[in-house]
């Protein structure tokens, strides 16, 4: 008999050290329901995550943690259902705290059975893990912005290799119809050589497009007075839009300048234009207008002049804005838009230092914003391209046959005399028998000189020799910054003309203050 007491006493006393043990734990509320999901007991870790005290619990059913939502669907039911069934339940997913805050919780309902096998209620744990799913959400954001960054640069440099062939040929290709042009007087073989002018103008649109989103294309970004520039391409727009859209355009004269290639700024502005004309087929309106923006905290802190350009077309779907600013992604028919578009505006943004955001709604038109970071100093309209007539002997250097000669072409008929090399090195032998007015040299090239450590060497050695370099692309030529002048091709006649120009006009100053 003492024994059996003693074990009683035992046991007693162990309930009674389980029961202190489970009231007192903090990091868990943990506390027991009945068969119909009443709260019969409470700990410590139940007041601190869900704020009841026990008087205040204790008798209400378990129901009351869950969202008005989960009510309504029977989920509290549904929980105690399969617990009773299948002998756990476990879930993840908001619960409500006695102050109407929400938190997410881990919750785990395990039945309670008597030595009979009865069910005399449910052993219920939750645990608040709200800071670890934000941290696990952050990672998970993290991890999508690294695979973004890969992505881009994966893309870039396929993009840079494929842009740099496919832009020589399009130089190969103008040059020889520059030539056809020249000597043809059939009406229909001079159409068609302005077809292919054409074709090849979209051709090297499209490869700036795709290098403009993937941050490789070369840009000569210069302090812009934001009111002129977009001005300066309202008619394109217009022209652009067509009759049935109104433009309206508000840019006030206090808005401050911006540090961009204007080049790229006005394709942004066209491609959201095109954009916006597509999404309005029986008329609308398309306003751009332009504010000044501060941001004072956070990492983006600094001042901004924000570029908003807003129709009143159809909108786009939610599950499709996600995707709008991907390469190649369109909701056009085929043959009708190259998915280029939106990229290059993205593309533009980040390149110049700043982002771009879109809002729509169905129904109810699409509004997208160009953040850009202020420049400073004070701005003007950019000069208009002079074409202008040359005269002396420039030294070509480019390895590419086709390209050579489509280059000397168009050397030629600005009035210069070519002469052409292949490499660096022939470059040098060339040089150093006198008689060179200006070297043009392509970028990329054979050989253990290219056309950059060309350029470096011919200004440490010969400084009264201007170089003008061109490029297809080139990752060299990308962080050159305005070391030299530089030409991207396929370029137009007028390009080539005005690079020419100022690279003289650089030296005979030069001589002048010598």
């Amino acid at each position: 008999m003492t024994e059996r007491m003693q074990a009683r006493s035992a046991l007693s006393e162990s309930e009674n050290l389980f029961r202190l043990l489970v009231s007192n734990v903090t990091d868990y509320a943990l506390y027991m329901l009945d068969p119909e999901g009443h709260v019969t007991s409470w700990n410590l870790g139940g007041q601190r995550i869900k704020g009841y005290l026990p008087d205040e619990i204790i008798g209400q059913h378990f129901s009351r943690f869950y969202t008005p939502g989960d009510r309504d669907a029977g989920k509290p039911a549904r929980a105690l259902s399969i617990a009773r069934e299948k002998g756990r339940y476990e879930e993840e997913g908001l619960r409500v705290r006695k102050d109407g805050t929400f938190f997410w919780a881990n919750v785990v309902i395990d039945p309670v059975r008597n030595d009979a096998g009865e069910l005399i209620g449910f052993a219920k744990i939750t645990r608040d893990i709200t800071e670890r799913r934000q941290a696990t959400q952050q990672l998970e954001r993290m991890q999508k912005q690294l695979a973004e960054a890969q992505k881009m640069d994966a893309l870039g440099q396929l993009t840079g290799g494929v842009a740099h062939d496919f832009n020589n040929l399009l130089m190969a290709i103008t040059g020889n119809v520059r030539l056809i042009k020249r000597h043809a007087i059939v009406p229909r073989v001079i159409e068609a050589a302005g077809a292919i002018e054409a074709s090849v103008r979209r051709g090297a649109a499209l490869t700036r497009q795709l290098l403009t989103f993937a941050r490789r294309q070369q840009v000569a970004p210069t302090l812009l007075n934001l009111e002129e520039t977009v001005q300066a391409v309202r008619e394109v727009l217009a022209t652009v839009l067509g009759s049935a859209i109104k433009l309206e355009i508000s840019v006030p004269a206090g808005v401050w300048p911006i540090f961009a290639d204007p080049t790229e700024l006005e394709t942004a502005l066209i491609n959201l234009s095109i954009n916006s004309r597509d999404a309005m087929p029986d008329g609308g309106t398309l306003t751009i207008t332009a504010a000044n923006y501060r941001v004072r905290d956070g990492e983006d802190k600094g001042e901004y002049v924000q570029i908003k350009v807003a129709d009143t077309g159809a909108g786009i779907p939610e599950d499709v804005i996600a995707k709008v600013f991907d390469p190649f992604f369109t909701t056009k028919p085929v043959g009708k838009g190259t998915g280029l578009g939106l990229s290059q505006v993205h593309g533009f943004a980040n390149q110049a230092g700043g982002r771009v955001e879109i809002q729509s709604k169905l129904g109810a038109g699409t509004e997208i914003t160009i953040r850009l970071p202020r420049g400073e100093g004070h701005a003007g309209a950019h000069e208009a391209e002079v074409l202008a007539k040359g005269a002396g002997n420039v030294l070509l250097v480019e390895d590419n046959p086709d390209v050579a000669t489509a280059s000397a072409v168009f050397l030629e008929e600005l009035g210069y005399r070519v002469k052409c090399v292949p490499d660096a090195e022939s470059a040098l032998r060339e040089i150093e028998h006198d008689g060179i007015d200006l070297v043009f040299s392509d970028v990329v090239m054979p050989g253990k000189m290219d056309g950059l450590g060309l350029a470096r060497h011919l200004r440490q050695n010969y400084p009264n020799i201007p170089v003008v370099l061109a490029t297809g692309y080139s990752e060299a030529a990308r962080k050159l910054g305005s070391e030299f002048l530089l030409l991207r091709k396929p370029y137009e006649l007028h390009e080539l003309s005005s690079a020419l120009q100022t690279a003289l006009h650089q030296r005979s100053k030069g001589a002048l203050l010598n």
